[in-house]
């Protein structure tokens, strides 16, 4: 293996970067030395970061932001349970396609993309698989159909020549885009507006069941982590490019465990009563029938993609991943619910 790309005199734009996850990451790279701008349609709020203000679907904005830019990760996504079909792929799709083709003319040589475990999920449990094939078709629903395809559009970009547009074979020793795709699965901690607020929310009003009898084991990731994960990759990019990786704690949990253990760090009751799965899938698809007539104000109390999701196995085997991205995580779970516990108090 080569040496990591060291981070003195990089700068590294990151997408996405007002986001839960984009915010760490920011960090991650600011206290690892590099210089960080950023884009994303409102400030990040990070110090020491530049932003850039605009949307990733914008062509003129993004050239803007990759202009002189070492590497990008790229988190910007239309990140949602339902929502018109063609938002989700005129930004993750559209997106990604259009900071590729910035990037690449302006000679950006890293990319870091991240994508999401969903994009290989077909429903059925997953149990110590490492990163299967994204396949837009049989994922399921229109964000991870899109970031799918988002996925498979940034992998086939990897080798191609930097510059001037030309084939990989044209390109001299160097000069080619290196791409990795690196898959956080459900990542939480402190100030997490999804999950967490989620599920806070719900159990706070009585209306979070669990699925069959909760226990499906499930990973997750510790937002400290999915962040120092996503740096080592970056660093690590030259000797793993083309390739995807999932990333979690790798310590598996029963759901109502870890469902149980945010609600009390959050002073609410966890879950007392239960749904059987097949029920909560047919309400699922419903629910997002019914949504798509009339669309609600918020997120959809359940849809199917969900109900899988609560009902099923999803836990990874870590062990290609730790060892090619030279990472382990640093935060164990019962310690981030501790850190959760206190951000609450």
């Amino acid at each position: 293996m080569t040496e990591p790309a060291t981070p003195a005199d990089q700068t590294v734009l990151v997408t996405g970067a007002s986001g839960f996850l984009g915010r760490a990451v920011v960090r991650e790279l600011l206290a690892g030395g590099y210089a960080v701008r950023t884009l994303q349609r409102t400030p990040s709020r990070t110090p020491g970061a530049t932003d850039v203000l605009g949307s990733v679907t914008d062509p003129e904005v993004v050239a803007r932001a990759v202009a002189g830019a070492d590497a990008v990760v790229h988190l910007a996504a239309k990140v949602s349970l339902a929502g018109d079909p063609a938002d989700f792929e005129r930004v993750n799709v559209g997106g990604i396609r259009t900071l590729l083709d910035a990037a690449q003319a302006a000679g950006v040589p890293r990319v870091v993309h991240v994508s999401s475990p969903s994009v290989a999920h077909h429903g059925d449990s997953i149990v110590g698989d490492d990163a299967g094939p994204a396949d837009p078709a049989l994922a399921r629903g229109d964000y991870a159909r899109t970031k799918a395809a988002a996925e498979l559009l940034a992998l086939a970009r990897d080798g191609a020549a930097l510059g001037d547009g030309s084939t990989p074979e044209s390109a001299s020793a160097g000069s080619v885009m290196r791409v990795v795709a690196v898959r956080p699965h459900l990542v939480w901690g402190p100030g997490d507006t999804q999950l967490v607020a989620r599920v806070v929310e719900r159990a706070r009003a009585g209306r979070l069941p669990l699925l069959g009898h909760g226990a499906a084991l499930i990973d997750s990731t510790y937002v400290d982590n999915a962040a120092s994960a996503i740096v080592a990759a970056l660093r690590a990019v030259d000797d793993v490019h083309g390739q995807a990786y999932v990333i979690t704690n790798g310590e598996p949990r029963p759901v109502a465990e870890l469902l149980a253990g945010i609600c009390r760090a959050a002073g609410v009751e966890p879950p007392r009563w239960s749904v059987p799965a097949s029920v909560a899938r047919a309400a699922g698809s419903a629910v997002e029938a019914g949504w798509k007539i009339r669309p609600g104000a918020d997120e959809p109390p359940m849809t199917r993609f969900l109900a899988e999701q609560l009902s099923t196995a999803h836990w990874f085997d870590q062990r290609r991943t730790r060892r090619d991205l030279r990472w382990e995580p640093a935060v164990s779970v019962d310690e981030g619910l501790r850190r959760l516990a206190a951000s609450y108090s």
